[in-house]
């Protein structure tokens, strides 16, 4: 990308202006849905051992069936990212592109339920408070 915005800046590059253009917008969006999706990443590993199993998921009924959710859609991502080989092509994926937002926020949500019970939790039973969230 780096490279790209170099040549764009050369007067030889005025034959093949449009396409660079084009190009750098294109990897550009696909700098962008990258980083969402490793937003999206990080935050689904760090519940996924909380919201697929065990007794937290029991409690919290609500929150679990919001993961299983997400964590439907991240598996049908994965399997389409495998599939496409592409990391451009992946990431120009417009479904792909609305999704990652939403499922961003779902997650965010059953982050702060999750730790609205662990205070609860630690309310309740003060020798918690040495237990961290993360």
């Amino acid at each position: 990308q780096m490279n790209l915005q170099t040549v764009l800046t050369m007067r030889h590059v005025a034959p093949f202006r449009k396409e660079a253009q084009e190009l750098l917008g294109s990897l550009s969006e696909t700098s962008d849905t990258l980083e969402r999706w490793i937003k999206v990443q990080l935050m689904w590993c760090a519940l996924e051992s909380v919201f697929t199993g065990g007794d937290i998921a029991k409690q919290m009924p609500r929150e679990a069936k919001k993961f299983s959710k997400v964590d439907k859609d991240w598996a049908k991502i994965m399997i389409k990212a495998s599939e496409t080989r592409n990391v451009v092509e992946c990431c120009a994926d417009e479904l792909l592109r609305n999704s990652l937002p939403n499922m961003y926020g779902e997650l965010e949500k059953c982050q702060k339920s999750l730790e609205g019970y662990l205070e609860q939790k630690q309310n309740a039973f003060p020798r918690f408070y040495f237990v961290s969230n993360a």
